[in-house]
């Protein structure tokens, strides 16, 4: 009710007409629902623009039982050295689980444990150095 006699009695101090101060507002009103949603609709399409991005740079890995993988050890950023690997194992892959959720275990034994398949990466059995010897013996003669 003041704020109502207040606004009345502001309108009549200017000599303003009330009919046309309630046309003016209305009018204000409207454009500020424009300028909002025209506000929402560019927040909408920078998250659609950063979404997009974002799924650009994930790296979609795949694992299957059995097979032999790397994991991430996030807990090196405290360890002040800069030779020591990053990546502990190898483990194998008891268990995958939807939405990139994988069951790991130790390779001789030891328990299993659950790790996002992101901080995985696979790990292929590389050169033994018996078949060094061979390679090298075989390219010098």
């Amino acid at each position: 009710m003041e704020v109502e006699h207040k606004a009345y009695w502001d309108i009549k101090s200017y000599s303003l007409d009330l009919a046309s101060a309630g046309a003016e507002r209305k009018l204000q009103l409207q454009e500020l629902g424009e300028l909002r949603r025209e506000a929402y609709e560019n927040a909408w399409i920078y998250k659609e623009r950063t979404k997009a991005v974002h799924d650009k740079l994930i790296l979609r890995r795949e694992f299957h039982m059995g097979q032999k993988a790397l994991l991430y050890v996030s807990r090196l950023k405290l360890v002040p050295s800069k030779l020591r690997s990053r990546w502990e194992g190898p483990f194998i892959i008891t268990n995958v689980f939807p939405y990139g959720a994988v069951e790991i275990k130790r390779e001789p034994t030891g328990g299993c444990f659950i790790v996002n398949g992101h901080r995985l990466k696979p790990c292929y059995k590389g050169f033994s150095t018996q078949d060094v010897e061979v390679i090298i013996l075989r390219d010098t003669m």
